[in-house]
Formats: C-alpha cells, structure tokens, sequence
C-alpha cells in the first residue's frame, strides 16, 4: 500500500478486470445473508476507495475537494475546533460560498462547545453558510446531552464523499516544535453509488437538527443524472447508525462469530460488552488470528482505565491486545478475513454503538483488505503487546519480535477494577440468575455490591444527598413529559381546526 499516492481501489482503471470471485469463507456466505438485514443497510456496487492516512493526507484531500466543488458541499463533524486547522477549513467553505457553491455545516453541541466560539458559527453564516447544531440542552430534553452526532462526514457534489474517524482539528497535524506527533487515524475517499446514500445519511441527520432538506434530486444543487456514473467495481454497506439502531453492533458480533481466518480491530474508545467480548473469545479459542490495537495514551484516561479491564479474559483467551505508543491512537477500522473492512467513526462501546449518530463503511474487496493489513502491521511497528502472566497483565517488547525489550508496565489490580467488562450485564444476570456467571466477573460484582452498599448507608445517614438530586431529576423530567403532551396535544389539534375551516 502506498497511503502517500493515495492508491484507488476499485477505481476506473480496474473496471477491464472482473471482481475477484468469492473465496466461499462462512463470512461471506453471512453476508451476502444477513448483512443488509442487520444493519438496515443497502448493498452498493460499482464503488471506488481511495485509503488515506492520517491528517497529513486527509486534510489536504477534503481541502482540494472543496476548493473544487461547484454545486454543494456537506459537512458533518463532532467538532471543528477554532484554531489554524478549523480556520483553514472555515476559508475554504466560505470561498466555496462566495463561488454560488450551496455549503451545509452540521456540528455536535457538545463536541464544539469547548472548542469553537460563537463568533466562529456567525461569520460563516454571515457569507451565507447554513450552520446547524446537533442536540443543543433544552428544557424538554433532559437526558439529550447522552445522544450526540459523532459522525465525519463531507460530500461533494453528490460524486464524491469523506468518511472515517477524523473530526477537524490540530492534534491530528500535531505540534513538531514541542515534539508532538499527530494522532493515528484512517479515513476513505468514496466515489461511486455510494455517495448517493452518504448524502442521504447527511440528509437525515440535518433534518435531526431543524427542517428537513427537499429530497436531494429536486435541489437547485443537485447532481445531474448522468453525474452518478458507476465508479469502480467495490460491494459496499454504509451503515448510518442512529440512537437505539445497533446495527453496527450485531453486525461486530457476527463478523466475530463467523470469522475463519483473521479479525484485526482498532479502536480509541475500547469498554466492549461482555457478548461481544465473549465473541472475540470464541473466535481466538476456535484459532482464528484476533488482534485489538488500542491508546496506550489516551485523552480519556477514564476510559482507558475501563478500557484494560477487559485484557485479561482477552488475552487469557489468546487475542493479541496492543497499545499504540503514539501520542493518540483514534482510529476506528476492522479487517476480517483478508476481504472485509470497516473505516468509521464507530468505537467498540455502548454510546457509539447505541446512543450515537455514527457513520461506518463496510467494504467487500481483498485489495483493499490487503492495504488495511499492510497498514495494521506498520502499525503494530509503533505498539507493545500486552502479555498475561501470574503476576497479571504487563507490557511486554513484543509487538515487534525485532525490537528490544523496553521494560514492563503493571496494569494495577486497582485500575483493573475501577472499570468492568459488561458491568450492567454482570449485575443484572446475578439479580436475575439468567446466565452464570463468568469468574472474571468476581470483580465486577464486588464493586458493584460496595457502590450500591454505599449509596444505601448514604441514603439511611444523610437523606438529603440523594433525595435532593432525585427530587430536582424527577421534577425536571415531570416538566419535559409536560411539555411534550402539550405540544403533542397542540399538534393533533392543529389539523383539527383546518378542517373545521
């Protein structure tokens, strides 16, 4: 693979050579099955790739794209952080708007809000931009702030598309002066019918935040008909996951249960549920090669800390976990099998694959397989393997079996349990008695016995620390169910009086 050339895969000049047959592995009898169905996701041919790594070459990349756009430019980010990199982005929009170019910019509430300043919003919306924000708190909305758009997306002109995990922002360029590298993430170009639905996911998720678009091929903007011309020769799904969707998550299960060969996973947010860690088991035990590359510096030590919770019954069942030894790995990708591949802004956890807007691509083509595991190895290049022996869970040397040892690095039996694999899960199947309990779950339950344990001491010696937090949720959520019966009265009555009239 040659990220720097930015390789197409399925492009044009493969389109004289058939699409490779169909190597009959039980995953892919799965999906030509199932994995519509599971995701709520169509099945597109005809599509084109191009793998790009890292800021340095997406950045530049999304740039050009808008700097050549002629009829609409579609942006959807977790955040566009204020700075050199999100200026050099808010130009390049506004120049396209000055060009009767129609520019859309969707951002997430939460992820901007201490990033981006309103002055940002209002001076692209002062040269004409429509600026959108995903699920802003409101007073009917109390527990909204758990739903956010974490997707990353640009489209342009309805023939080509963006999508992976990088949002816009100065740690993926990084800071050479003070020695900072870039962070470590993945990203796809898209040409192709595929475009078509990535448009659509954008089309829903504006909608989520206002008015809805007119249906794209009746926009002043819209791409010509003869445009949306078959661009290579790749099978692709865009799964466009939604709150309560979990399509990604059951399609992550059945990719672990009927992999043969090989699943290698990268992930930036790793606190997997104990089914899907318990798949991942399966498949190593059954001798199918897993590897989870994951931060070995993460901007969320929190979640870190839940993160290395689950190694142990990992590596006890022989996955190969790594850490990243960069400075942030953010990546989210998969690759089974040597023919399948998911580039997306889904992590392995239960906000992206449950609470989240999310955006992921699975892509059927053994070229690109082959560049993604080429990418995977060189990775590894830059990580440590964690090992597993009698004295726990250590860093070792050995990602590279080239390199020399560089010490080791006890993950403490404190940290181990400040987090848990499956903690819901755990507790409810000890109430409920309806599954056994694995023995690496002993930890689980005992935080979870003290938690409770102490909250009950708390409520009997000082009630009102908990009952004035409950009383100020309930009479919150009492207002919203309030508010949303009047507005729902006042919409049923609405139609009512028209036709009375």
């Amino acid at each position: 693979m040659n990220t720097a050339k930015g390789r197409l895969t399925g492009g044009r000049h493969d389109m004289e050579r058939e699409t490779k047959a169909a190597t009959g592995t039980p995953l892919e009898a799965l999906a030509v099955q199932t994995f519509s169905r599971v995701t709520d996701a169509r099945r597109t041919e005809g599509n084109a790739v191009r793998l790009l790594c890292d800021g340095a070459e997406n950045y530049p990349a999304w740039l050009a794209a808008i700097a050549e756009a002629r009829m609409n430019v579609h942006l959807e980010s977790y955040f566009i952080e204020e700075g050199e990199v999100g200026d050099s982005f808010a130009d390049a929009l506004i120049a396209a708007a000055r060009r009767g170019v129609q520019v859309r910019v969707l951002y997430d509430w939460l992820g901007c809000k201490l990033r981006t300043s309103r002055r940002f919003w209002e001076r692209l919306r002062d040269k004409g931009i429509e600026v959108r924000s995903y699920n802003p708190p409101g007073i009917d909305s109390p527990l909204g702030w758990i739903s956010r758009d974490h997707r990353k997306l640009l489209c342009i002109d309805g023939q080509r598309a963006f999508a992976g995990g990088l949002c816009i922002g100065h740690d993926w360029l990084g800071n050479q002066p003070r020695h900072i590298p870039p962070w470590r993430d993945t990203a796809v170009e898209i040409r192709g019918p595929a475009v078509v639905q990535l448009e659509d996911s954008f089309a829903d998720s504006w909608a989520a935040a206002g008015q809805p678009l007119p249906a794209l091929s009746s926009l002043p903007e819209a791409r010509p008909a003869d445009e949306q011309a078959v661009a290579g020769t790749l099978a692709m799904w865009v799964i466009a996951g939604k709150p309560g969707s979990m399509g990604l998550y059951r399609l992550e299960q059945l990719v672990a249960e009927f992999a043969e060969k090989s699943l290698w996973l990268t992930d930036a947010y790793f606190v997997a549920t104990t089914a899907y860690v318990r798949a991942l088991c399966r498949a190593a035990r059954d001798g199918v090669d897993v590897r989870l590359l994951v931060p070995g510096a993460s901007n969320l030590p929190a979640v870190q800390t839940l993160s290395r919770v689950g190694y142990r019954p990992l590596l006890a069942a022989g996955v190969r976990v790594f850490e990243w030894n960069g400075s942030m790995m953010h990546a989210k990708t998969a690759v089974a099998d040597s023919c399948w591949s998911r580039i997306g802004s889904s992590n392995s956890n239960i906000s992206s694959w449950i609470a989240n807007r999310e955006l992921d691509l699975v892509i059927h083509d053994q070229d690109l397989a082959k560049q993604m595991e080429e990418m995977y190895e060189r990775d590894l290049m830059n990580a440590t393997e964690m090992i597993l022996d009698t004295g726990g869970v250590h860093l070792s040397g050995l990602a590279n079996p080239g390199r020399d040892h560089r010490g080791t690095r006890t993950a403490s039996t404190g940290r181990l349990i400040a987090g848990t694999v499956g903690f819901a899960s755990a507790v409810g199947a000890t109430i409920s008695q309806q599954r056994a309990i694995a023995p690496v779950e002993a930890h689980v339950l005992g935080v979870a016995g003290v938690i409770l344990f102490g909250l009950a001491v708390a409520g009997v010696l000082v009630p009102g620390l908990l009952a004035y937090p409950l009383a100020l949720l309930g009479g919150w959520v009492g207002l919203t169910l309030v508010i949303r019966a009047r507005k729902l009265h006042l919409s049923y009555r609405a139609p009512k009086a028209q036709e009375r009239r």
